[in-house]
This record gives C-alpha cells, structure tokens and sequence, in this order.
C-alpha cells in the first residue's frame, strides 16, 4: 500500500471541502437557502428613524445600574422632601392655619414634589426614551397641580 497525502475530504457530488459538522441526512449543497431574503442586502437600521430621519440620534439602552442609581436618588429625594412637609405644615400651624388643613397642604405638597421630580430623575436616566409627552407630561401637569392646591389649601 502506498501513503497518499491526506487531503480534506470532498463530496464525491460537489466537489468543494467538506464543511465539518452536518446534520444526518445532510448534503452540503442543502445547508444553503435556495434563495436569498429581500432584507440581506439592506442596510442595517441603528437609528430610531431609518433611512427616512437620518438626523435622529440612536436610542441608549438604559442599563439595570443607572435605573438603580435613579432610584437610589429618587428615595432620598423623597426622604428629603418627607422633612420639608413636616417643616411646611410647621410654618403653616404658625401662621394660624388650622391643623387638618396644614396637614393637607403638606401631603399636597410632597405629593407635588414627587412627581416634579420623578419627572427630572427619568429626563436625566435616559431623555430619549422618557422625555416624552406621554411620559413626562402628566407628571409634570399632576406635579404643578398639586403644588398650586398646596398653595391655595395652606391659605384657609
């Protein structure tokens, strides 16, 4: 017998080198779609808008971390105005104002903080996603309103 040099092994029908791994029944020639899909030549879209807004900026995915940040600072912000109702409804015992309605007017007014801030704490995470009308407006409409009613029920 004689040594012949190893050469990778070719389908007898093909001619071209075997690829490797195959499922059982497999011909090389069927690993290959018969034909190609419209979208394999189009370009890949990394911006919101396409081809048709090529001014748009890319979306930034906002990761677990800077959500837990946000939220980090949103509790202390909360916390923070905790102490500024407390000191609110105070100055409002002071000034006369009877306790139940000092006491309203506090709860409207953290209230009113809240959401003015949560508004700011997401346009900060990630102002592409959340610094929208549909977000960021009732907050800021829910927010304004409740501090106006602070206002008007701490002068009873």
């Amino acid at each position: 017998m004689q040594n012949q040099p190893t050469t990778p092994a070719t389908s007898p029908s093909s001619g071209a080198a075997d690829p490797g791994f195959k499922l059982p029944g497999q011909t090389p020639d069927e690993a290959m779609p018969k034909t190609t899909p419209d979208s394999a030549r189009q370009p890949v879209e990394i911006a919101p808008g396409g081809m048709t807004n090529t001014s748009a900026a890319p979306l930034r995915d906002t990761s677990g971390r800077d959500l837990a940040i946000a939220g980090a600072v949103f509790l202390v912000m909360l916390v923070i105005y905790f102490f500024v109702r407390n000191a609110y409804v105070q100055h409002m015992v002071v000034r006369r104002v009877s306790p139940s309605a000092a006491g309203s007017a506090g709860w409207l007014l953290f209230v009113g903080l809240g959401f003015l801030s949560l508004a700011a704490v997401l346009a900060i995470v990630n102002a592409a996603r959340y610094l929208t009308l549909a977000i960021t407006g009732p907050l800021l409409v829910v927010g304004l309103v409740t501090l106006v009613a602070a206002l008007f029920v701490g002068r009873r």
